[in-house]
């Protein structure tokens, strides 16, 4: 199990190294800067206790069980949030290829100067926060456009795609007073201010046309 160290800052920086030498002197930088720290000596630590608080991992590459780019690939399929940050001493070009495509934050070699250190985490903690945050508004959305009643869910896939109140009451069978009131209806459900906004939603959503029944 990770060793955790409690400080003000309510981020974890995950240290996965079998070393134990490094992670003590990482561990210690981390520290001082005001992060909480968690140490462990193998991948297989980590997953034991898969973290989900706010923060990142930093992870050694060539370890005995699982090394670091096969953990980062079980990190991926899991859907771990945390960015991940490679440290080590036997990074090559074409690891370090692979590792970035793979979605790895930085990659970084040993011993890595404090200031660099720090301005990685600092970036995968920004990151991080992105993630979260448009994970957050893509709940929301779904949320949303779950609250639609099949009608509005039509009227939304032909509004998105440009159609006026008239086009749409015509495919609809139906008036364009009643189309105008769903349209004020999704407007208000999904607090948009423009059609511009609905439509920035709807590609977030991937509604690029009329749901099918309803």
């Amino acid at each position: 199990m990770g060793q955790l160290q409690m400080n003000a800052d309510s981020s974890t920086i995950h240290i996965v190294d079998d070393d134990l030498s490094v992670r003590t002197a990482v561990g210690r930088v981390l520290r001082a800067a005001g992060y909480q720290v968690a140490l462990y000596e193998s991948a297989n630590r980590l997953l034991e206790n898969l973290p989900a608080e706010r923060g990142c991992i930093l992870l050694d590459v060539q370890m005995p069980g699982l090394n670091g780019p096969q953990l980062q690939d079980v990190l991926g399929k899991m859907d771990c949030a945390l960015p991940i940050i490679f440290l080590t001493g036997h990074g090559d070009i074409p690891t370090s290829v692979r590792a970035i495509k793979a979605g790895a934050e930085d990659f970084l070699s040993k011993p890595a100067p404090k200031t660099v250190l720090l301005e990685a985490v600092e970036r995968a903690l920004k990151r991080y926060d992105d993630l979260h945050e448009q994970n957050v508004r893509m709940h929301l959305f779904r949320a949303r456009y779950s609250s639609l009643t099949p009608r509005e869910r039509e009227v939304f896939g032909l509004v998105v795609r440009g159609k006026l109140n008239k086009q749409i009451a015509y495919d609809l069978g139906t008036s364009e007073r009643t189309i105008k009131a769903h349209r004020h209806s999704i407007m208000q459900k999904f607090e948009a201010k423009s059609l511009a906004e609905l439509v920035s939603i709807a590609e977030k959503l991937e509604i690029t046309g009329v749901p099918a029944g309803g």
